[in-house]
């Protein structure tokens, strides 16, 4: 269990709060570059860390991250008017850069310099892999190496990305996603013939049993696996990344066998909107030699509950706590175990059943909680190395080229041995 102290430390990340200190230090996924589709296009609200802020593509194509309201009498300039190269809020027209810089005042008189005089607070940002990142240390402080993970630079043809909001605190959201144990419980199908998204009971995630996990602490998070005895066929070995403070890789498809390993890999950000929302950030990537299509990445969205017909404008899925994530208990007794249409759908249905945020001094965890128990013990700390002057894990680029890989191993066989230098190729 984690005290109740300990608890709301790693929990809250808003402005002055010790894990919003930590955060502070990343470049942090702000939005989808599709969001804005181009230049002068219509601005975007975007909560982050407890902040309102509003996003605007200008005439060059830079992109601008303000605060939200602007600072002559806080009205929002998500109502503003994208034009030539600044953000003019629409109640007396003071204009803003991307840079935060005052360009005009057109309630001054003319002559009057007074908008050389003031400034909004804008968060430098860069664009990586389909995504807007932000970075909202302090003004004076020097950013960390750009978000280059392999996911982000490779081709845009070998790049899928989608979001969707989640109704509870980010550390729980987190936590769901580290979690192996649950995989072949929570989205285990019953029927072998259905057609409802799932893991399903003919998968070596099931057939393996429950997995024997371990953690190897690196210096940006954590490698970890799942091996599964899968009786004379050998071991299932399904290894998994941890970047720190909220990323996670994980493979995407089988494929090592025979020294070969699969040609894609999938994984998700859980990023703080505030203490009791988050934005889960969803890749797949191809780095062999064949695309992925939009119509593979729509299926692909589609087995998770992503799909377009499940989503609703504000990135919120349709299946939510207002109506019971659509839990259909006839397809409960007889379909999958859940009765929950969609593997990301089911995640986020346990998720926020615990509330905003789960009180983890109740807990009672087990040894299958080891990735959890590690991330927590790296999460407290990075908040007193931060406390301290230091940088967190993960700021460094080591992380750039860490890949997660699965596949089957012979019994007895090392799985670093085997599969270490195909988790971090060019390295």
């Amino acid at each position: 269990m984690l005290s109740h102290a300990d608890n709301e430390i790693l929990t809250r990340t808003d402005q002055g709060t010790p894990m919003g200190d930590v955060m502070r230090c990343y470049w942090m996924p702000a939005l989808l570059s599709s969001e804005l589709l181009g230049a002068d296009c219509p601005p975007v609200r975007v909560r982050l860390l407890g902040e309102d802020l509003v996003a605007f593509r200008d005439t060059n194509g830079r992109v601008g991250l303000l605060d939200e309201y602007c600072p002559h009498r806080l009205a929002s300039l998500f109502l503003g008017r994208n034009e030539e190269c600044g953000l003019r809020c629409v109640y007396h027209g003071w204009k803003f850069d991307v840079e935060g810089s005052c360009l005009d005042m057109m309630n001054e008189p003319p002559g009057s310099d007074y908008h050389a005089k003031v400034r909004i607070k804008a968060y430098p940002t860069t664009e990586r892999g389909g995504v807007v990142w932000a970075y909202m240390g302090e003004e004076d402080s020097q950013p960390p190496p750009l978000p280059n993970f392999e996911w982000a630079t490779v081709p845009e043809t070998h790049r899928k990305i989608s979001k969707n909001r989640q109704e509870c605190n980010w550390l729980q959201a987190l936590e769901g996603g580290i979690d192996t144990a649950h995989a072949p419980i929570l989205h285990r199908t019953i029927t072998v013939d259905t057609n409802k998204p799932g893991i399903g009971v003919n998968t070596d995630f099931v057939t393996g049993g429950a997995p024997t996990l371990e953690v190897d602490v690196t210096d940006y998070g954590y490698r970890y696996v799942g091996i599964r005895d899968l009786g004379e066929r050998g071991n299932f070995v399904r290894t998994y990344q941890y970047v720190m403070p909220f990323h996670q890789a994980r493979p995407r498809q089988s494929g090592y066998k025979g020294g070969a390993s699969q040609q894609m890999i999938a994984g998700h950000m859980w990023v703080p909107m505030d203490d009791y929302n988050c934005m889960i950030y969803n890749w797949v990537y191809s780095f062999g030699p064949e695309p992925i299509t939009d119509e593979e990445f729509v299926e692909i969205e589609r087995g998770y509950g992503r799909g377009p017909e499940d989503m609703l404008p504000d990135f919120r899925s349709k299946g939510n706590r207002g109506n019971d994530w659509l839990i259909d208990r006839q397809v409960q007794k007889y379909e999958t175990f859940t009765g929950i249409n969609g593997i990301n759908a089911q995640d986020v249905a346990v998720q926020e059943s615990m509330g905003a945020i789960v009180d983890r001094s109740r807990e009672n965890l087990t040894r299958s909680d080891m990735a959890i128990i590690q991330a927590r013990r790296l999460l407290l700390q990075s908040v007193q190395t931060v406390a301290d002057g230091g940088l967190p894990p993960g700021v460094a680029p080591t992380y750039y080229n860490a890949r997660a890989i699965e596949g089957i191993l012979p019994k007895g066989s090392d799985w670093k041995e085997e599969m270490l230098e195909l988790m971090h190729p060019n390295l």
